[in-house]
């Protein structure tokens, strides 16, 4: 017994040295050859791009989901004002209209050999949800100036970005800067339903004119401030894919009747069974590929229990998965998640369905694909009362992943760096959609970054209540794009 103890002892001791030896290696790596930590100074009038944003919030550009809603004239003026408050920009550049009311620049450059960038964003909104208005402590479409922070709808998705770009433009413009490289910008008007007419548009013309992009950079991500546990630095996720989508309809079915003699069991209480089956048992993920080189990145940046459970995988890894598992944001990194949305049985009060629906949306994780979702929900939930059903035409795959180690990434790397100082940049996934689901065919690598800072209060204005940007992050953001465009267009 002592010489089984004493191995045991020695054991444990041995696992002890191994993990507290892995987790002091687990510190952060040296930025990209070429990064440092030496901000560059970029001039420019923050109270004007403040302004500028707030006179955009004003033009209520709204993507409705009715095609009826739609008010040309409202896009039309917005178009209007960027053509008169940009006049640099629409005199140096060529502009196109693809799709009607989305807008393309090209910046010629020097040397027609390199491929061109593209610099992208989209002005269209989504509506304020109806009796919410009460809720904003500033009116949604004001663009109000308030101790220094602009209030409106698109101050953060996505008019900052629009505006930012524009701002950047101008200011290298008056300095007399000329790309190497052709840069392309891209405004879309209604990434908020599909971009099927901007962005799709866009693609379609650049395609037609035999355009092939060295890469995109398009909305996606922030800098992140206090989002993760223990990381101080502020992190900047640079999104290189984004998740798919597929909708799926669950369909009880029992008998039907009077509610006064039910039976032991509904359609609808078939149905709540299902779902609730369903989301005991999500779709299998796992802290690999994409998601686990993000993890790695910013957990090198946490202090040491958390180091030691990320840099000890191989003896932790259930625990890492269950804790992240546990929170919507980590549980979007690991897996497709599944998110029931909408239900619908009986059309009368006292009236027993003979159908039970239920609408569940899954966001696809790059490891998984439309068919194998589907298959996965039906070897759960499915049964003799209970059908899945996949819509005609329903569900997108993820988009590739794009190239974390090529030069368009090392160059939004050492833009964000040479503005920001020392943050944690590293590649992410994009658990929302973007209009590089289009632009993304033409690119040899689509990346997705708002190089504005966000905070966990922040998040509730994205398609919410008080959306808002303070003067100052809008200036930084503007700033970044400037550097961005010199850094890829002068390669």
């Amino acid at each position: 017994m002592k010489k089984i103890l004493l191995s045991l002892g020695i054991l444990l001791l041995v696992v002890a040295l191994v993990v507290v030896t892995r987790t002091l290696m687990h510190t952060p790596q040296s930025p990209q050859p070429g990064a440092d930590t030496v901000t560059v100074e970029v001039p420019l009038d923050a109270d004007i791009v403040a302004q500028h944003l707030s006179e955009a919030i004003r033009f209520p550009t709204v993507s409705h989901q009715r095609a009826s809603d739609f008010e040309p004239e409202v896009f039309e003026d917005f178009i209007q004002w960027v053509e008169n408050t940009y006049p640099e920009v629409n005199q140096a550049m060529q502009r196109e209209r693809p799709g009607l009311y989305s807008l393309l620049y090209r910046w010629q450059g020097r040397n027609a050999a390199l491929k061109p960038i593209l610099i992208t964003g989209h002005y269209d909104v989504v509506p304020v949800i109806p009796g919410t208005e009460a809720l904003w402590e500033q009116p949604p479409f004001a663009g109000n100036i308030i101790d220094g922070v602009i209030w409106g709808r698109g101050a953060l998705d996505d008019k900052s970005a629009v505006i930012a770009q524009l701002e950047a433009a101008t200011l290298l413009l008056k300095q007399g800067y000329q790309p190497e490289r052709t840069v392309y910008f891209s405004f879309g008007h209604d990434e908020e339903i599909g971009g099927s007419e901007g962005a799709a548009s866009v693609t379609r013309s650049l395609q037609q004119q035999g355009v092939q992009l060295a890469w995109s950079l398009d909305e996606g991500s922030f800098l992140f401030k206090g989002m993760l546990p223990g990381v101080e630095p502020l992190m900047a996720a640079v999104n290189v894919a984004e998740k798919g989508s597929v909708t799926l309809n669950i369909v009880a079915k029992a008998a039907g009747g009077h509610s006064s003699m039910p039976p032991k069991q509904t359609a609808v209480g078939i149905l709540a069974e299902d779902i609730t089956r369903l989301e005991q048992h999500p779709i299998p993920g796992g802290l690999t590929g994409l998601s686990g080189q993000m993890f790695d990145t910013a957990s090198r940046y946490m202090p040491f229990s958390y180091r030691m459970l990320f840099a000890n995988r191989w003896l932790f890894d259930s625990v890492i998965d269950e804790q992240l598992s546990s929170l919507p944001f980590g549980n979007a990194m690991l897996r497709t998640t599944t998110a029931p949305t909408m239900l619908s049985a009986s059309v009368k009060v006292n009236v027993l369905p003979i159908k039970a629906v239920a609408t569940v949306n899954f966001r696809i994780h790059p490891r998984d694909t439309v068919q194998g979702v589907f298959d996965y929900v039906k070897s759960v939930v499915e049964n003799d009362h209970v059908e899945v059903q996949l819509p005609a035409g329903s569900g997108r795959p993820a988009s590739r992943i794009s190239d974390w180690q090529s030069e368009g990434y090392g160059v939004i790397e050492r833009g964000i760096r040479d503005i920001y100082g020392d943050v944690v940049v590293t590649p992410g996934l994009m658990i929302a959609g973007s209009d590089s689901r289009h632009y993304g065919q033409i690119a040899d690598n689509a990346f997705r970054f708002n190089p504005m800072m966000v905070t966990s209060g922040d998040l509730t204005g994205f398609h919410g209540t008080n959306e808002k940007i303070s003067v100052d992050n809008l200036a930084q953001g503007t700033r970044t794009y400037a550097r961005i465009i010199q850094l890829g267009s002068a390669i």
